[in-house]
Order: structure tokens, then sequence, then C-alpha cells
């Protein structure tokens, strides 16, 4: 009895089978930091190396220790495919090895399958790409904790076995199609840096003919604070907001991701300290230092975590949407980024925001800076988000043609 392909009856009359009847499946080496005595250091390959649509990155290579025997046995040559074994973001995530990488081994984050005489690997790891697309590795895995796909699980994955000159044709085509697709994102995305660098120096122009002189924050300051810890023991699906440091964002003013919220317990009552009110300046102070956020009226009420600092200036003097701007632009980068310290986590005291400088202006001209870059930038902002829809259709299309192809549903162009 064959094994149901996860796209259901919709392929040609190829033979059902599984990926060990395609090539071998071996499994990486546990990370050895240590020489035994006769080793070799040796660069390897491990889940971070493999991207996603099937890129492999090669510029940070990390190395470690290779008896000769495991470096022999672990080798990575042109026609592999690997495939991250576990992992929450990345398992099953598959590529190609377009050449042989001498002196390479891998570690036991990596699965290489190694195609058998006749077969083709590129059309294996497309299947793998398409195939985790569907969401069928993460079904497959059966995750309870940390999701691996293991040697054995891999091996048995269900997958048509189109003859060798079937297979090398669809890759073909898909070399051909997906290439052409991915100069287009590319192209893309490179249009989406132009964009984001026209909307800095919007901001940065707004504020350049300003005056010299320069106000420490602290003299607006009504109330800073940032968020306790422990807050993961109130998460829950019903609750009030609760901001994260991922809410804010790293270009604009407007708070926005993922929303997470609290069940606080009638006993707690710490948190009404950090509850949002509108117009409320809102710092990143452990990570992305340099994201800047004013509270709109959906925010109000929400509480923030301990990495964010919570500032609320005397609006009578200065508005909350002018600092913010002025933040975002490269002088203010420069006073956040210079602020930070830290070894191996970066971070920002509440005195570093007290001692921050801004120009000293009237408030009608706060205003009125503020309301140009709102109407500037949001124009900018309409084609970045525009154009990152073109990006993921492109996405979307490159998906389906892979997963058309290498289920048969693609005729292939007479001669390939």
């Amino acid at each position: 009895m064959s094994t149901p392909l996860p796209w259901g009856d919709t392929q040609p009359p190829w033979t059902i089978g599984q990926v060990k009847h395609l090539g071998s499946v071996t499994l990486g080496k546990m990370l050895q930091t240590k020489d035994t005595g006769h080793d070799v250091l040796a660069p390897y390959m491990r889940a971070a190396n493999v991207q996603p649509d099937g890129v492999l990155a090669l510029d940070d290579v990390k190395e470690m220790w290779f008896s000769p025997c495991e470096l022999d046995d672990l080798t990575l040559r042109q026609g592999d495919v690997v495939v991250v074994e576990g992992g929450q973001g990345g398992f099953g995530r598959a590529a190609y090895v377009g050449e042989d990488l001498d002196g390479w081994g891998f570690q036991n984050s990596i699965n290489r399958i190694r195609s058998n005489a006749g077969n083709d690997g590129r059309f294996l790891a497309y299947y793998l790409i398409a195939l985790r697309a569907t969401g069928f590795i993460r079904r497959y895995c059966n995750i309870v904790s940390m999701p691996h796909l293991t040697a054995e699980k891999l091996a048995a994955i269900p997958l048509p076995l189109p003859s060798g000159p079937e297979q090398r044709a669809i890759a073909d085509h898909l070399d051909r199609e997906t290439t052409e697709i991915g100069s287009l994102i590319a192209a893309l995305e490179r249009f989406v840096g132009r964009l984001q660098e026209r909307r800095q120096a919007v901001i940065d122009h707004a504020f350049l003919e300003l005056s010299n002189s320069r106000i420490r924050l602290r003299r607006f300051i009504q109330f800073l604070t940032s968020g306790s810890r422990g807050w993961g023991d109130y998460y829950a699906d019903e609750g009030d907001v609760f901001v994260r440091i991922g809410n804010l964002p790293r270009q604009s003013l407007q708070l926005g991701g993922e929303i997470q919220r609290v069940d606080l317990p009638p006993h707690v009552r710490e948190g009404q300290r950090t509850r949002l009110r509108e117009n409320d300046l809102l710092f990143s102070i452990t990570a992305y230092i340099g994201s800047v956020a004013v509270v709109g009226p959906g925010w109000v009420d929400a509480y923030v975590s301990q990495h964010v600092a919570l500032c609320r200036l005397d609006l009578s003097r200065l508005d909350p949407r002018f600092v913010g701007y002025f933040m975002l632009g490269t002088e203010g980068q420069d006073q956040l980024l210079q602020g930070a310290v830290g070894g191996t986590k970066v971070q920002l005291a509440l005195d570093d925001i007290r001692g921050l400088r801004i120009p000293v202006l009237t408030l009608q001209e706060q205003r009125r800076i503020a309301a140009h870059l709102d109407r500037e930038t949001a124009k900018i902002d309409t084609l970045i988000a525009k154009t990152r829809r073109h990006i993921e259709l492109a996405k979307e299309r490159r998906s389906a043609l892979i997963a058309a192809a290498v289920t048969g549903q693609t005729e292939m162009p007479k001669g390939t």
C-alpha cells in the first residue's frame, strides 16, 4: 500500500515512495569544542546556515573539532541536500548544496541527504521546500515540546518518484523560473531599502536647519518608568493589552505587531503604575535600541514590559510626536545608541532617557514639524506597504510554482 502524499491524488502515475528511496540520510556530529589529541579543526554547517526558500548562507562560518574519520564521513558535496533537524523556527528547512565544500563537516542540527546514482538532489530539495510550505512537516513531527525532524522521520517522508531524467527536467525548469522570480524579489527589496533611506532623509531634513540649541528632556518629563518583571505569569487569551518590545516599530511612531494580553489577579496592584495614556512616549531600552513610539487611542490602558520605558511629557510644552520624530532622526538615534551600555545585553537606563537632548522650539512649531512628517512619511509608508505586498505575492507565486512542478501538475517544456 503506497503512502499518501500531502497534496492528495493530483500526481501523475509516478511511483510513490519515501525520501530514503532517492538517497541516504545522515545526521551530523554533536558540537565538539576540544581536541582529543588527533582531531582536525574544520568549518561546519549548522542550522543558521540553512535559510528559508532553499538559501544557503555561508558567510557566518564556525569551526569545531572532527576526527579524520568523522570528517571523511560528514563531507558536503555538490548534489547533497541539507535539512534542518530541530528548532522552533527552522526545523525542516532544506537547501541544495551547489558546490563541493571541501574540508567542511556538519553539526547534528543538520541532516544530509546524499542522492543515489541517477537521482537529482535539486528535485528533492525543491520537493522538501514545497512540502514544508504546506505545513506538513510541522504536523508530521507531531510536536510536543522542541520539534525535531529526525533522520528516521526525514527518510520516511512520502514523495513521488519520477525518473532521473524527469527529476532533472523539473529541477532545470524550476532553476530558471525561480531565478527569475528571485531577481524580481531582490529588485523589490532594494526598492524598499531606497524608500526607507528616503524616509530617513525626510526626517533628517526636517531638523537639519533648526538651531543648535538643545535642552535636556528631563525638564519636560512628568513621569518616567519601565515595566516590572514577571508579566509572563499572567499571559492569557483575554484581558488587558500588554506592550512588548516587539510592538515598538523600528522606523515609525505607531505601535503595532502581534497583541499579547494579560489577565491580572485582583491582588496585583503595581501594574496600574505602567498603564498607558494617549500621547505617552515609549522607548525600547534593552533590545532594538532606537525604537520609539507614541501611544495612540487604540493602546490606551495597555501595560508595558520591563524592556520598555514609559515617558509621560508635559503636553503644554512639548509635543510627543515631535520628540518621537527627532529621536528617529540621525541625531536622536546617535544619542540613543551612544547611551546604550552593556556586554552581552545592551540597554538604556532611565537616566539616559532623561538626559536626551532635544531642539528648543515653540509648541506651535513642534506641531507644524510633526504634522509635516506625518504627511510625508505616510506617503512613503504607503509605497513601502504596497511594495512589500508585491514581494509576498512573488513569494507565493514561487511556492505555487514549485509545488505544481514537483507534484507533476506542470507540463515540462518540450526539449527539457
